[in-house]
């Protein structure tokens, strides 16, 4: 049997790019088998996330600030993951112009660099939204490839359409790869959409249109339809295709965002966590309820769906001929 691929997760949030990574999980009626991954450390800087974390796997996450994080510590690993923030990249006023940052946020990537600088992990798989390759203009994402690539990486990325792989939604993030080794970069292909595609319909609960505690007042109702023509507020999902991103304001949703919300006769109504959950596509086992409702919407929303990732690591596994 070939060794475990041993991997240390950033930013882990709640588990869903763990879960991917680790497989073993059944979803929809789909067996997604357990990968040649094995979690060595784990850690994020949100107690919540770590709760619901910590519920679900047999590892645990460690509450704990990326930038205090010394890789002198950690024994030696194969696999770096993670979803760095990037809501605070900036380009600085320089010539040559730099990746800088405006707050603390805007640090983190540079973390997950040096890591791999300390480390020198066989390979890594960074996730971010889709808005990053547009980033300041477009300024931002070559020089973070850049980054990758001087820490001793070769790098390669693509947007992926997570309903391409099974899941019932119409997310884009971009999945960033890179290989120390060239033979293992040469080996490596993103995956192929798979034939089985999922709609919302799959994943919705009808017990839910039982429960007033999910549907909104004849008073928002009144007032989206007000401006719904002019302004596209309203959004009501259809059964027959993948929901529009889910974010991690569903506790907050309104019927006068670009939320996502469900139509059930003439009355509107949010998600319920479970669904929302489903939609990412978590598994039914996978637990959130030891956190509060508000804070199971926020880490739901906030993760990689796990079918997905479930798929991108089967890949990289393959290019580390460890599959």
């Amino acid at each position: 049997m070939a060794a475990a691929i041993k991997t240390v997760s950033l930013f882990c949030g709640c588990g869903g790019m763990d879960l991917g990574i680790v497989g073993g999980f059944d979803y929809l009626g789909k067996r997604y088998a357990k990968l040649p991954f094995k979690i060595i450390k784990a850690i994020d800087n949100d107690p919540y996330c770590t709760r619901i974390y910590n519920e679900n796997f047999i590892h645990k996450c460690e509450i704990q600030d990326v930038k205090e994080l010394d890789g002198n510590t950690l024994e030696d690993f194969d696999l770096l993951i993670g979803g760095f923030p990037c809501q605070a990249f900036s380009i600085s006023a320089q010539n040559p112009p730099r990746l800088g940052y405006k707050d603390d946020r805007g640090k983190l990537f540079f973390e997950m660099v040096r890591i791999l600088k300390e480390k020198q992990p066989r390979a890594f798989i960074a996730e971010n939204v889709k808005g990053l390759l547009s980033a300041n203009k477009g300024k931002a994402f070559p020089m973070i490839i850049t980054e990758f690539e001087k820490a001793g990486y070769h790098v390669v990325h693509k947007l992926l359409y997570s309903y391409d792989y099974g899941v019932p939604q119409k997310r884009e993030r971009v999945i960033i790869v890179g290989f120390r080794d060239e033979k293992d970069f040469d080996a490596f292909a993103y995956p192929s959409e798979v034939k089985d595609k999922h709609v919302l319909g799959d994943v919705i609960d009808p017990t839910a249109n039982n429960d007033e505690h999910w549907f909104f007042s004849e008073k928002a109702v009144a007032g989206m339809m007000v401006v719904r023509d002019k302004m596209n507020k309203g959004r009501a999902q259809s059964l027959e295709e993948p929901c529009n991103t889910i974010s991690s304001h569903l506790a907050k949703v309104s019927l006068n965002s670009t939320d996502p919300v469900f139509q059930v006769g003439e009355r509107y109504r949010r998600f319920t966590p479970a669904e929302a959950a489903k939609i990412q596509s978590f598994p039914d086992t996978f637990l959130f309820g030891s956190v509060s409702e508000t804070k199971q919407y926020k880490a739901i929303g906030n993760a990689v769906p796990p079918v997905m990732m479930w798929h991108v690591a089967k890949a990289v596994s393959k290019a580390l001929k460890n599959e």
